[in-house]
């Protein structure tokens, strides 16, 4: 038996990524672009000041500073392994427990969570916890786990067994636990923008391990140039780009956390009724949206959704459109997600 770990990102911040390289023709004024970067989220997050109504970049380097610490102070509420979350109190709450006060935010966040697993018919499940945890793709060596200990599980998870009323969630039975992994990184970037642009910043880029959220566009009027990276491929290879002004865009797929077993990749995007990894054609989806976390919630809801439903769900909705990779490489979209994309050429991203 094999087992190789392997986690990549999603989306590349062309000429934006890393050493906060400007875009050609974009003006550097005060000491802009601005960028720090901290690893939360049980990932790399990297915030991107490129211009502010503040005159004096010491002052962006505040906001921006502020906002990485707004990140780490959602992380204490919303991490399913920090001891004292939020997350953490609801999933070792004692037996017989079943109303739990919490945070606003985190009540807020669970009820986005619960939406979204009712638009896909619970393809998206943030109950999914008991079984996220059995096959633990986080761990150095993960494995495949006993059929059995999957079956035992399944009928943990259940995302109608879980309500939320005012900053109270109230569970069904004991067994219902949490995991936030498919939507807290959409809806803590979206409040990280919130504060940014309260402080000042106009053009920036937010960037939580490959969850992209833009703020307006480059100084010079030019959109951001975001990769979409090409599954399994070298790391700045890409299959296009998307250029987006104001917008997030977010990509889930069989790459980002996945592991190989006796020849076969197993990632991390589970089937909540068989407890297995989806295998339905799908490869990568990537949402374009206003809000992060519907980014976030739809990327993991179409690919549970599949390629044909996972297109009418985004066709049937306002302001998302999404651009799906099957397993043979061709790039299917929904209305119009295709305006948004350039292809790479074939000599390279």
């Amino acid at each position: 038996m094999m087992s190789r770990w392997r986690g990549v990102w999603a989306l590349l911040v062309l000429g934006a990524f890393g050493a906060a390289l400007c875009l050609g023709g974009c003006r550097q004024k005060g000491g802009y672009p601005l960028s720090q970067s901290s690893f939360l989220l049980n990932t790399f997050v990297s915030v991107t000041v490129y211009d502010s109504d503040n005159f004096w970049a010491a002052d962006a380097r505040k906001a921006l500073e502020g906002s990485l610490e707004l990140c780490s102070q959602y992380e204490q509420l919303l991490s399913k392994t920090i001891e004292g979350s939020d997350i953490y109190r609801l999933n070792h709450r004692k037996e017989g427990e079943r109303r739990v006060k919490v945070d606003p935010k985190t009540a807020e966040v669970i009820q986005k969570g619960l939406e979204y697993g009712e638009r896909s018919g619970g393809k998206m499940d943030i109950t999914i916890e008991p079984l996220s945890t059995l096959w633990n793709f986080t761990r150095e060596d993960p494995h495949v786990p006993e059929r059995q200990e999957i079956e035992e599980r399944l009928p943990m998870v259940d995302y109608r067994k879980v309500q939320v009323k005012g900053n109270e969630i109230i569970f069904e039975n004991d067994d219902t636990r949490l995991d936030l992994g498919a939507i807290a990184k959409g809806f803590i970037a979206d409040q990280m923008k919130e504060y940014l642009v309260e402080e000042g910043v106009t053009s920036a880029v937010i960037n939580l391990g490959g969850n992209v959220l833009c703020i307006g566009k480059m100084p010079d009027g030019e959109p951001f140039r975001i990769g979409l990276r090409r599954p399994f491929g070298d790391y700045e290879e890409t299959v296009g780009v998307v250029d987006v002004e104001g917008l997030s865009v977010v990509s889930s797929g069989v790459y980002e956390r996945c592991f190989e077993e006796d020849g076969v990749n197993y990632h991390h995007l589970l089937d909540p009724q068989t407890g297995y990894p989806w295998q339905n054609g799908l490869i990568q989806v990537t949402i374009i949206s206003e809000e992060s976390v519907d980014g976030d919630g739809l990327s993991t809801a179409c690919f549970g959704l599949g390629l044909e439903d996972g297109v009418k769900l985004l066709d049937s909705m306002n302001g998302v459109c999404g651009i799906f990779m099957t397993e043979d490489g061709q790039l299917h979209f929904s209305q119009g997600a295709e305006a948004f994309l350039e292809p790479a050429s074939q000599d390279g991203p």
